[in-house]
């Protein structure tokens, strides 16, 4: 296929071809390009480094023509599979898409939590290296670390306002840090004795909630660091604890396969959840705006409201997320895909799905309507061990053995 350039084209390109072998001392090859091409004297100022930055630019716009070229037949596939196409998609059915936005690395160990901070555009990760590093998801920019604890840190946790974080780590202390100025660490509190594996914000922000391998759940006054309650019941190390949104339940989750919901007020345990067959890794407490989904899904006739809720999914060792509901303690269903432990979960903000991670190295999106895996991303390179949504953004993140945080973009 002969491309057709115009005289002037044809001279300038001449030109320009003149002024690289000149550049580069390729002396032989210009004297019989100028007689060749008839080009006569020197070339013009204007020529100078005229090929490098056309053969730069192509380059440059070859890779965005296949970018593109690749969001064009993911549309023309989710058009032909008559999925909603982003204009139609409201925010509730943003979905997380790959490839990922940005890959963080920095973390010397397994990035064991991630998590969105509630006001900015923040996120922070918790490690195996005994840090904490604070990034930007929307520049993919690493901000701060945050040092002070001496061995892997297992958990993290903003409250409401965003003002503070806490941390709990294998060194059995819990920690709380001032996101207001400085970052610093301004208490320390003791009193678990095992390594800390789970903490929790009630809503107010007044009270922190942990979980330990010592097999208890503790409940500290932020203003003093007092602890003011100790839960006892599990049989084994107590691997996560999450609080209702309205603060009235705590769940509990651990290693002797079961989880454990408590009257925050009274240290009771009101149901305990018995259907895992292995260690139960994660739990997430459903917002409002999934109700009609879950009570679908379980066959409940929503007019006369069968199920009551509060309802709760678990993640197990066993591969399964199970979906209950609290007040009758019943396993509403099972979610069946993941080839591994599943490791995070979470309810997607819209109610419609839930979202969970695994050691198999993927991200799942779980349609619960129709309690099917609707989409799988191939996450990391190793076991994902931790996600977070965006209450508001359309923003997942992920945390990985791989040592590396991700954005996910969703649409």
């Amino acid at each position: 296929m002969k491309m057709v350039l115009s005289q002037r084209q044809k001279e300038e390109l001449n030109k320009a071809i003149a002024d690289y072998l000149s550049s580069n001392g390729y002396t032989t090859a210009l004297e019989g390009l100028k007689r060749d091409a008839d080009i006569s004297g020197e070339v013009e100022k204007k020529y100078g480094g005229l090929l490098e930055k056309k053969w730069t630019s192509v380059i440059r716009l070859q890779k965005k023509v296949m970018e593109l070229e690749s969001k064009l037949s993911e549309a023309e596939k989710e058009f032909i599979e008559g999925a909603p196409t982003r204009a139609k998609r409201s925010p509730t059915e943003w979905i997380p898409r790959g490839p990922e936005k940005f890959c963080l690395s920095g973390h010397r160990a397994p990035v064991t939590k991630v998590i969105f901070h509630p006001v900015f555009g923040l996120i922070v990760s918790a490690s195996e290296d005994a840090s904490i590093r604070v990034w930007d998801y929307e520049t993919g920019e690493y901000e701060r670390s945050l040092k002070g604890h001496t061995d892997s840190i297992q958990d993290i946790a903003f409250d409401h306002t965003g003002k503070i974080l806490v941390s709990c780590s294998a060194d059995m202390s819990i920690k709380i840090w001032d996101f207001t100025q400085g970052y610093q660490c301004i208490k320390t509190m003791h009193g678990h004795d095992h390594n800390v594996s789970g903490v929790a914000f009630m809503p107010n922000g007044d009270f922190i909630v942990s979980a330990s391998r010592d097999k208890t759940i503790k409940i500290w006054e932020v203003a003093t660091g007092y602890c003011v309650k100790t839960f006892s019941g599990h049989r084994e190390w107590v691997r996560q604890v999450k609080v209702s949104p309205d603060g009235s339940y705590i769940a509990s989750c651990s290693n002797d396969h079961t989880v454990r919901v408590w009257v925050a007020a009274t240290k009771e345990c009101k149901v305990e959840l018995r259907d895992h067959e292995h260690v139960v890794e994660c739990i997430a407490w459903a917002n409002e705006s999934a109700n009609s989904a879950i009570n679908e899904a379980a066959g409940g006739d929503n007019k006369k409201g069968a199920f009551e809720g509060p309802f709760l999914v678990s993640g197990s060792r066993d591969k399964t997320l199970r979906v209950w509901d609290v007040s009758s303690g019943l396993c509403l269903f099972t979610l069946i895909g993941h080839d591994n432990w599943v490791r995070g979960v979470v309810f997607h903000p819209g109610g419609k799905y839930i979202i969970s991670a695994s050691d198999d190295k993927t991200l799942r999106v779980w349609d619960i309507r129709n309690k099917r895996n609707m989409k799988t991303l191939d996450a990391h390179s190793h076991f994902c061990t931790s996600l977070d949504f965006h209450r508001t953004q359309p923003y997942v993140i992920t945390g990985s053995v791989d040592k590396t945080i991700k954005v996910w973009e969703c649409r």
